[in-house]
């Protein structure tokens, strides 16, 4: 029985959550940051953009396997998942020769690194001014 309280109360409790999160959202523009990876590599090796919400185009050129995109804070252990800013995660893995896209993501003032562990590339760098 106190099992079954606590996952109503979870459910409940994460509704309420994605909701206030959904009206958050509506209403806010997000720019579109399109990013390609070819072997090994991001074509663009940092990036430098405005504090605000992104929408990270992930592009597979020809790398011949799935590929994704990994955006962590600066300083944080890139291993470690929880670090990771999972909005920015592609939606799907990103086959051969096709692109995906993130969630908004809401990027504040700092530096971060992005890399994809599945092709795998360098870490680079973004800074938000």
């Amino acid at each position: 029985m106190k099992n079954l309280i606590f996952i109503l109360i979870f459910a409940i409790g994460f509704t309420f959550n994605g909701t206030a999160q959904d009206q958050m959202m509506k209403g806010k523009k997000a720019s579109v940051v399109t990013l390609e990876q070819t072997d090994g590599e991001f074509t663009i090796k940092s990036l430098s953009l405005k504090e605000g919400s992104y929408i990270f185009n992930i592009a597979n050129n020809n790398v011949g396997h799935d590929v994704g995109f990994v955006l962590v804070k600066k300083g944080e252990d890139v291993s470690n998942p929880d670090n990771h800013i999972k909005s920015a995660y592609v939606t799907k893995a990103v086959k051969n020769n096709s692109s995906e896209k993130t969630n908004i993501t809401v990027l504040s003032k700092g530096e971060y690194v992005y890399f994809c562990p599945l092709n795998p590339t360098p870490q680079y760098n973004l800074v938000v001014k």
